[in-house]
This record gives C-alpha cells, structure tokens and sequence, in this order.
C-alpha cells in the first residue's frame, strides 16, 4: 500500500491565521511555539559553526491520529543565516526540534479554534521572548526595561536599526526583525497526485531509513596500481550516470507540482537530489528515548525563492533537507531535538 504523500505550498495569509492558537504550519516571521515549556533557546539555538544565533525557517503541524499525546504535534526548523556555513555537506547550520500536547493541555481549549480573527486568544505562558527573532530572550533594554532580546547580537542589532530612537516611548518598531527574519507565509497542503508512470518509478527503486536506489551501493570492483586509470574513468562514468538517474527521477516527480516547497509522508522516503551524501540506516540517530528515527518530511529547494536569500557571492543553499522524527513520537514535555540531513546538489546539477 502507497503511503499518502502531502506536498506544501508557500501561500499568502493574514498574520492571526499564523499565531499558535491557529495550529499553523508556516514558513518564516517568528515561530508560533507549540508547547510554553521548556521552548528553544539559546545556545541550543546557536549555530554550531559560526556559533551566531539560528533563526526560524519554518514549522510544520503534524498532529498523529489516535496518539492522545500527539492531539497537538508540531516540527520547527531553524538555520543560520550566515552563507558561508551552508559550503559544508551537512545539517550543522541547521536544526529541527518537536513540540506535542494531548487535548487537554495548559495552553490551549479542548475545541479547536475559530475562523474569526476577534475569536483569537493567546495563550497566557509567561516566557519571556525575543523581540527581534521571537525566540526565549531574558536580556532586557538596560534604559527601557520593557524590550527583551535572546542575546547581545540581537539586541545591538535593534539598537542600530529603530530602538535607539523609541526607546522609552509607547512605540516600538519592529524594523530590525525583517532584516534577520525570512518573510512569511502559510505552509498550504495538498495531496500528491501521481500517474502510474511514477508509481512504477517508485516501486523500482528501494527504500528504507534514508535509503534509496539499490544500485548505489554495488561495490566497486578491486584493482590493481597499474590498472588504476582506467578504473578510475569507469567509476566516474558510473558515478555521472547514478548521478544523472536520481536527479531526472527528481525532476519527473516533481515537473507536476513545480511550486512544491515541501514533501510530507511520516515513515516514507525521501526524494533525493543526488546519489552523492544518502544516508544509511547508520547515519541516521535514534532518539533519546531508545526508538529508531524515520523520514518525516523534507523541504524542497523551491522554498528558497521565497526567502529572497539570492545574491552574487556565497548564498543560504541546500539540494534538500530531510527531517527524521522519533518513529513512536515518544512523550517530551517540552521540545525534543530531531534530526536533519542536508544534502546539497552535485556540482553539475541545475534544477
């Protein structure tokens, strides 16, 4: 049996259709939290490479049907915005945490919300978040006290660009968040339509935690030094015609849907760009409660012209990145940290 596949689209919304009362599945502005306890902050938000803070990419509401813990359910996704750490093939700029809550909870009413703006109410929690980045911040204005910050850069950072002049006043511009902020939208869903051509493009190729095309993994034949060159112009073809095969099946999966920014199906596969950097079962971590990981959803490289990141030198980039989650969606009471691949495109691919 196929498992359902849901693709997401960048749409445009009204900003209460995207606050944490609302459920939503977004990409940008500030992170609507799930779950008040225990939520992100700094240094577990920091980049590991550049150790500058990360901020929100985008979240996804992913409630499971007939888990009560899970009523509630959401993934978030945050990078780091400086360009030079996406050179390396890796999640290290990157990370992705999971927020659930049962029906009943401390934080929200038992009947889902309304459609009317005037019906939305924020649940009262008592953190203390960042103005610029909307992240935990307990570092307050020294002149003002009414501002809080996550941490020094961000503060500065407001200070320069608008706080410096409102400070003190009954206003407060919220400028120097749209310059570390991705612009907003709503993450739109819908189910894959696939022909039966794709279905047996699927049901050729292997899949399991992270693995894909049986044939990558052939090993290659033993050789002697002196037959070392010609070997070596074999590998390399074989390698470009892989190469060349998972990135057409790529492309045909998703000529359809063009404008598909995400690939949801919990406990499917995900839609690599290369046979360079796949995943074994190894490479993927079991979570902290003991159970194995498993594919979630990915985000597509279509979501970064939506992020207006583009520039003439080095740039935010990625081929994809495939978020695994804990397989049985384990208890946490506040955010348990999950895991990403990024795998980037060959140097000889162009979507």
């Amino acid at each position: 049996m196929a498992t359902v596949l849901i693709l997401g689209f960048v749409e445009e919304a009204e900003a209460w259709e995207l606050r944490s009362p609302q459920f939503p599945s977004k990409v940008g502005g500030k992170p609507a939290w799930l779950g008040y306890r225990d939520v992100p902050s700094l240094p577990g938000l920091e980049c590991d490479i550049c150790q500058l803070p990360m901020v929100f990419l985008l979240q996804v509401y992913a409630p499971i049907s007939g888990q009560e813990r899970s009523f509630h359910r959401a993934l978030f996704l945050f990078c780091c915005k400086t360009p030079e750490c996406y050179s390396r093939n890796d999640g290290s700029c990157m990370k992705v945490f999971r927020s659930q809550l049962p029906r009943v909870n401390d934080f929200y009413p038992f009947d889902p919300p309304g459609s009317d703006n005037d019906q939305v109410v924020l649940p009262v929690t008592g953190v203390k978040l960042c103005w610029v980045c909307g992240c935990p911040g307990n570092k307050a204005c020294s002149r003002c006290h009414n501002i809080t910050y996550c941490s020094k850069h961000h503060q500065t950072l407001h200070w320069k660009h608008s706080h410096k002049k409102a400070c003190g006043s009954q206003e407060a511009s919220n400028d120097a968040a749209s310059l570390i902020l991705f612009p907003e939208f709503e993450l739109a869903t819908e189910p894959e339509e696939r022909d039966v051509e794709q279905e047996e493009d699927e049901s050729s190729h292997v899949c399991g935690s992270g693995v894909l095309l049986v044939y990558l993994y052939t090993p290659l034949p033993v050789v002697t030094h002196s037959a070392l060159a010609e070997v070596d112009l074999e590998q390399m073809a074989t390698h470009e015609t892989q190469d060349s095969k998972v990135f057409q099946r790529f492309r045909r999966r998703t000529a359809a849907e063009p404008d598909q920014v995400l690939r949801y199906s919990r406990a499917g596969c995900p839609l690599w760009v290369s046979s360079q950097h796949v995943p074994s079962d190894h490479d993927i971590p079991s979570c902290t409660c003991g159970a194995k990981r498993s594919f979630e959803f990915q985000v597509m490289p279509q979501l970064l012209n939506s992020l207006r990141v583009d520039s003439t030198g080095a740039s935010i980039d990625w081929g994809t990145l495939a978020v695994y989650s804990c397989s049985v969606s384990c208890n946490t009471e506040g955010y348990c940290r999950e895991f990403l691949w990024k795998q980037d495109f060959s140097s000889e691919q162009q979507l």
